[in-house]
């Protein structure tokens, strides 16, 4: 039996690894994509926000001619704001995409990490099960669950077969 302080050390040893892996994962980035990350994060910051609010009231007030003594620059229908911030939203738009792809591809990498993960787990459990059920039979115990259950669940699993059933379920 696993005792409580064992079971701290497992999930404090399962965490230090996904942080190595993670760290790991980050480490790999290209300068470019370090690049990115940074930008997007910091566009992103509610600051930001504030700061775009403040500097579009500004260009206006200052171009509608609304501000005493600063001359306009930028006359309505102000092109340069509209060229600026178009140019903005276009490198903002291409650095998010890049960002999302670079973690969409970590997030693959994880999603197969994991199904392979899960699939070692039934490899292992399966054999647990062939295990249990000789010792339960060597020593002539009746176990609770049906023999046909228990020749179903010591089957291993087909992924096909299973996948090509999840492919086929209809969709709400």
């Amino acid at each position: 039996m696993v005792r409580h302080a064992e079971t701290g050390h497992a999930i404090e040893e399962d965490i230090n690894t996904i942080l190595v892996w993670e760290r790991a994962e980050l480490n790999k980035r290209s300068p470019a994509e370090l690049v990115s990350d940074r930008i997007t994060r910091w566009a992103g910051a509610g600051w930001m926000l504030m700061l775009h609010l403040v500097w579009f009231a500004a260009w206006i007030l200052i171009n509608l001619e609304v501000i005493p003594g600063l001359p306009a620059f930028d006359k309505f229908p102000f092109p340069l704001l509209t060229t600026v911030v178009s140019l903005e939203a276009i490198f903002l738009s291409l650095l998010v995409l890049a960002s999302e792809n670079r973690q969409t591809h970590h997030s693959v990498k994880r999603a197969n990490l994991d199904l392979q993960v899960d699939m070692l787990a039934e490899r292992e459990m399966t054999a647990v099960l062939v295990l249990l059920n000789d010792v339960a039979q060597h020593l002539k115990v009746k176990t609770s669950i049906s023999p046909k259950m228990l020749r179903d669940l010591m089957e291993k699993t087909d992924i096909q077969k299973l996948t090509d059933k999840l492919e086929h379920l209809p969709e709400e």
